[in-house]
């Protein structure tokens, strides 16, 4: 007889879909530089608690969810944006859609910006530039390095995002992000080798001006929450989702930990916003750093799709549309065009959309239907989570854009 029954397998491979699609991101690059600015020891209770904070609240949509399909008579809440819905009409539906296309929107952003600055660092066409009557030091074709490169993958994306459905991306994305996870590997194991041969200075505790900072990039890696609803509707014993959903998270910190600290470990004040840029040359950071960009460059059309839908759906009575598709890729590239540093703009996107989409729209929701029943403890931490959730983002919203609008060194 099998040790895992059919529904157990289920659980299992909810967990390998939730951890691909988490794991795998531009988020995990920028922990490292984002360790040096909080201290390492400051960084990793950030990562554990954002962890924690991030499971309650996606468990506090599951529970809202059955609460109105159970008591409330609603059926067919399959999203994020359906349960805004039945919650709070159409504005309830309206800010979710709003925050999930921004967010969406600025993963793609720091996708982009992080695949141009690491093909500036691999491929050296100087000499190209120079040929051509360009200053080689700072532009090709009259624009700068970064520019080249957001506009050369451009037409691509374009290409791409014209699919209309994603299951034709599917074959392509498992492979990129296998790839991926094997070049995080490789990373990790180099930085290990780095800092025994260097053991540069390390700063374990960061001022509080940067606190928020740091919580800002930490969300930003974690922000998954607009699967989580379909996920669980998809698992046969939904009572175990609960506990599958705590474990992956669990090794979802470690690994980010794990990884912001070996960085930092490696290159101490040296840390750069895209920890790849900091591996040098040779053949093996090379493909290592290609092997990222191809993953994010892939996935660049499958985080856009929650883009298209929202407004497909808006603008569009939900049809397929080519000019809204390739409108929101030109909007997207231009916006990667304006930010200088990837870990900032991290920062930017976790404080001012993810954690609104990640801790106060859910605790906001679970109170509203809940009420009645959650106790003065549940109005508490409800309550706790929307006030310091408001305050986090507009803190750390304004943290961050500080940092952006910084004349950098």
């Amino acid at each position: 007889m099998s040790v895992l029954d059919e529904s157990d397998k289920d659980c299992v491979e909810n967990v390998q879909i939730f951890s691909m699609t988490t794991i795998v991101g531009a988020g995990v690059l920028g922990l490292p530089y984002t360790f040096k600015k909080t201290g390492y020891a400051t960084g990793t209770i950030t990562v554990f608690a954002v962890a924690y904070f991030t499971n309650h609240c996606m468990m506090l949509l599951v529970k809202t969810r059955k609460k109105m399909e159970t008591k409330n008579g609603f059926s067919k809440i399959n999203s994020f944006g359906d349960l805004g819905f039945v919650v709070a009409g159409p504005i309830g539906r309206t800010s979710v859609d709003v925050m999930i296309v921004l967010s969406q929107a600025g993963f793609c952003v720091s996708y982009l910006i992080f695949v141009s600055n690491t093909l500036v660092n691999i491929f050296n066409l100087k000499p190209l530039a120079s040929s051509l009557g360009n200053d080689a030091s700072s532009t090709i074709f009259g624009l700068s390095w970064k520019s080249f490169y957001i506009w050369a993958c451009f037409p691509f994306q374009l290409g791409l995002n014209s699919i209309p459905t994603l299951t034709h991306l599917a074959p392509l994305s498992i492979f990129a992000d296998v790839v991926d996870i094997g070049a995080m590997g490789v990373v990790m194991v180099e930085e290990v080798m780095i800092y025994l041969n260097t053991r540069p200075v390390l700063e374990a505790f960061g001022g509080f001006s940067v606190f928020f900072y740091g919580i800002g990039v930490a969300v930003y890696a974690f922000e998954g929450i607009g699967m989580v609803l379909p996920l669980e509707s998809e698992m046969e014993k939904k009572e175990k989702f609960g506990s599958v959903l705590g474990i992956t998270i669990s090794f979802i910190a470690l690994m980010f930990a794990s990884f912001g600290v070996f960085g930092y470990f490696a290159f101490g004040d040296e840390t750069k916003d895209i920890i790849t840029t900091n591996l040098g040359e040779g053949w093996l950071s090379g493909v290592v750093q290609l092997g990222l960009c191809f993953n994010l460059f892939v996935t660049f059309p499958v985080m856009m799709n929650p883009v298209f839908e929202v407004f497909e759906r808006t603008f569009c009575e939900g049809r397929y549309t080519l000019w809204v598709r390739w409108g929101m890729v030109l909007v997207v590239s231009l916006v990667a065009l304006l930010v200088p540093n990837f870990a900032d703009f991290l920062s930017l996107v976790g404080s001012s959309v993810c954690i609104i989409l990640g801790f106060v729209l859910p605790a906001l929701f679970h109170l509203m239907v809940c009420k009645d029943e959650v106790g003065i403890l549940g109005w508490f931490k409800d309550g706790a989570f929307i006030v310091f959730g408001v305050l986090l983002a507009i803190t750390g919203t304004w943290t961050s854009l500080l940092e952006i609008l910084a004349t950098k060194a």
